[in-house]
């Protein structure tokens, strides 16, 4: 009797420990799949907004108004051959693009979309993004190394360079922003800016922060560890098939994540921009994907109109202008903050 007791409750623990692991996997599944989609629809976005300050058509053959011209690339990518080069390191070369596309992906576990949809509302929200992105560069090394070929590893180099230089001022201008909340949970950063967002008193550390995403993400006119006329593809030049689109598909998320980290910690995250009758109806997440597409469109009229910079011209602007710039702003941040006694006290 005993023992069909302890059967039993053995049995309930498991049973309550399967719900909690369907329950986190459901939840995880609920803002990937989202997330992947947006990937495949802001390529056709990215490539619309080129098109027209081009004075282009872009994509507009396959679906409607070419909405499913991403998928048809997908598919094409999914069927092509994989081919690993044979004096390539593979198990490393394989790990790569997993690696790459996986930390982009698990950034977006603490993006809050609204002051309860948020998968780890943790208190180290912004230094769970800061570490998981400078964890990216882990991902372009060990392609550009594992390609075992010449351009795939000065580019891999020049990359791993770049993410570095850029991620410093990133820091610093992050500082700013913590200096004014007194927090590091990103829920609390919003709540902080429901008065005024930070984007306007900080607004030149925005301009800085929206120009080291740029390098941070490698897209143009920092576009440098895949120059095309130097280069090939960069550190993906070896890469074919599926592998390929993963290494796309991280990059294309990783552009998302800086564009929400923007809208989070500037321009008030999940808040309407009018805290009035008709803008409070109109859900929080809602506002959050509003601000992120407005700051992409942003990134795509940047490719599209902005020359590509020389390698020196890269480093000297995020060591010599942007940290030197960001650190005087803290300096200034904080030097108002004490004398107006308006620190944030927890």
């Amino acid at each position: 009797m005993q023992k069909s007791i302890l059967n039993l409750q053995a049995l309930k623990v498991k049973m309550e420990y399967l719900s909690i692991i369907f329950q986190e996997v459901y939840k995880i599944l609920f803002l990937l799949v989202p997330v992947l989609v947006s990937v495949a629809m802001i390529v056709w976005l990215d490539r619309r907004v080129w098109a027209f300050v081009q004075k282009r058509q872009g994509p507009n053959v396959v679906g409607p108004f070419g909405l499913l011209q991403s998928l048809a690339d997908a598919l094409k990518y999914i069927f092509k051959e994989i081919i690993i080069p044979s004096s390539s390191n593979k198990v490393i070369f394989i790990l790569a693009p997993i690696v790459t596309m996986t930390l982009a992906l698990i950034a977006w576990a603490v993006i809050p979309f609204s002051a309860t949809q948020v998968l780890a509302d943790i208190n180290v929200g912004v230094l769970y993004l800061f570490a998981v992105s400078s964890l990216g560069v882990y991902g372009i090394i060990m392609g550009g190394w594992a390609s075992n070929s010449k351009y795939p590893f000065l580019g891999a180099i020049r990359s791993a360079a770049q993410m570095v230089s850029y991620e410093v001022s990133i820091g610093v201008i992050i500082i700013n922003v913590l200096l004014c909340v007194g927090s590091l949970n990103l829920n609390d950063i919003v709540i902080a800016q429901k008065n005024l967002w930070f984007v306007i008193p900080l607004f030149p550390m925005f301009v800085i922060f929206f120009i080291s995403a740029l390098a941070e993400t490698n897209r143009p006119p920092f576009d440098l560890p895949e120059a095309e006329a130097e280069l090939v593809a960069g550190y993906q030049t070896e890469y074919s098939g599926m592998m390929y689109a993963m290494f796309w598909l991280g990059e294309y998320a990783n552009i998302l994540l800086m564009c929400a980290m923007g809208a989070i910690l500037f321009l008030g995250g999940w808040l309407s921009p009018v805290d009035m009758y008709p803008f409070t109806l109109v859900p929080g997440a809602i506002w959050l994907i509003f601000k992120i597409l407005l700051l992409f469109i942003l990134f795509a009229l940047v490719k599209a109109i902005v020359p590509r910079y020389r390698y020196d011209q890269l480093m000297r602007l995020g060591w010599k202008v942007f940290l030197p710039l960001s650190l005087i702003w803290v300096v200034l941040t904080s030097s108002y903050l004490f004398y107006f006694n308006l620190l944030p006290v927890n």
